[in-house]
């Protein structure tokens, strides 16, 4: 499996996540976030670039996602309430 399916995968398996949420804006967001949160910026540039040239097997959310961080190279999520109480 190449690095680019298991990015594409990985991005599919968080959007599975998401997919529960009701409002289909804030699944996009969601995922958005936690992408932009957890992935290394080669991970998602590597993975926006393969959505130049084609979805790459990306699933309808994920994508949305993924083209919001392209649109939005300086979006920063904001961090939630909560967390270590520590």
């Amino acid at each position: 499996m190449s690095g680019a399916q298991h990015l594409v995968d990985m991005a599919n398996d968080i959007g599975n996540f998401f997919r529960a949420e009701p409002n289909r804006q804030d699944a996009i967001a969601g995922i958005a976030k936690h992408i932009k949160s957890y992935w290394t910026r080669r991970m998602r540039e590597k993975l926006i670039g393969q959505l130049q040239h084609g979805d790459g097997g990306l699933d309808p959310l994920p994508r949305e996602a993924l083209r919001y961080l392209e649109e939005h190279p300086g979006y920063k999520p904001k961090q939630t309430p909560g967390g270590d109480a520590g």
